[in-house]
């Protein structure tokens, strides 16, 4: 999981009712970030601070949402929590935490007037730790879908997942969140969820190519989150490559990525001392990325009536 790169926290606040939520990623001292959007329909706050040109250099916190922008709000807990804690960018003046933001739209599932706010991000705070954690229906995986290109009829559940890799003394994370129009694929290549008859036979089996224009694409309510930290010293444009390296794991696991219809982002965060070789790193943090997002479909249990491959 993302917690077995030292020092990195994460929390969850879950609404089992409403199917929304959001996550944080808790970050050490002195972790610097960026990220890429590759996504042509993004919701996000605090992004053009993380880009490798820009000054700041620290990181305290990762906010991944549910209910698309209204969930953005969530952010104000955190950097209400963070603030209490005494917990940022210190100014003459202020303490002032860096909390970038990226949400998804789940407002087609459960109650679309219920959406996470900012006491959600507080709570998720409170609940954060260096342990294991759920994977699935949780967080911001609670009321996320996949295989949305040939319409709401055929979809199934995504949800949020996590893993870590290891080599040569280097740890690389990752913490996804699956909201795709997409299906998401295995390593063979084979569907893992995605848009699924009633007979529970998955359409790409009979339309390989995957016509978008013959289907009939939600275009609100796609997005694949993901967010992979690592125990290497790296700097902002280091990392910069290696949140876009992240986006090939994304490719690799969501058929097809990139979409018009999604917001596809990628941060990329490090707190270490370990000097090692940024392609290997960024070769682990692509991997990472593919296996969280496989394992977030896979622990997706069904709900509101959308298949879940965990029953």
């Amino acid at each position: 999981m993302i917690t077995s790169v030292p020092g990195f926290q994460v929390g969850h606040y879950t609404d089992s009712q409403a199917m929304t939520g959001c996550s944080v990623v808790l970050c050490p001292p002195r972790t610097r970030g960026s990220c890429e959007v590759r996504g042509n329909s993004p919701g996000s706050r605090e992004l053009a601070l993380l880009a490798p040109e820009k000054s700041m250099q620290e990181v305290h916190a990762i906010l991944l949402s549910g209910g698309s922008a209204f969930g953005l709000a969530a952010a104000d807990g955190v950097v209400k929590w963070l603030e209490g804690r005494r917990i940022g960018y210190q100014t003459p003046w202020a303490i002032v935490p860096i909390v970038p933001a990226a949400v998804v739209f789940d407002l087609n599932v459960g109650d679309e007037l219920v959406r996470p706010d900012s006491s959600s991000g507080y709570k998720a705070c409170e609940a954060a730790s260096a342990g294991h954690f759920e994977e699935g229906n949780i967080g911001a995986g609670t009321g996320v879908t996949v295989g949305k290109w040939k319409g709401m009829e055929y979809w199934m559940k995504g949800g949020l997942g996590s893993t870590s890799l290891e080599a040569k003394g280097i740890i690389v994370g990752a913490l996804a969140v699956v909201n795709s129009v997409g299906d998401v694929v295995g390593a063979d290549g084979c569907v893992l969820a995605g848009a699924r008859d009633r007979d529970g036979t998955f359409v790409s089996d009979r339309e390989p190519h995957r016509p978008l224009a013959r289907g009939r694409v939600l275009e609100q309510g796609n997005t694949t989150l993901v967010v992979a930290a690592t125990n290497a010293n790296l700097t902002k444009l280091d990392l910069f490559k290696v949140a876009q390296r992240m986006h090939d794991g994304v490719a690799r696991s969501v058929i097809p990525a990139h979409t018009s219809y999604d917001g596809d982002v990628t941060f990329a965060l490090s707190c270490g001392e370990i000097r090692s070789d940024l392609d290997l790193i960024a070769e682990l943090a692509a991997q990472a990325t593919s296996e969280a997002i496989r394992r977030g479909v896979v622990a997706a249990k069904s709900a509101y009536g959308v298949r879940g491959l965990a029953g």
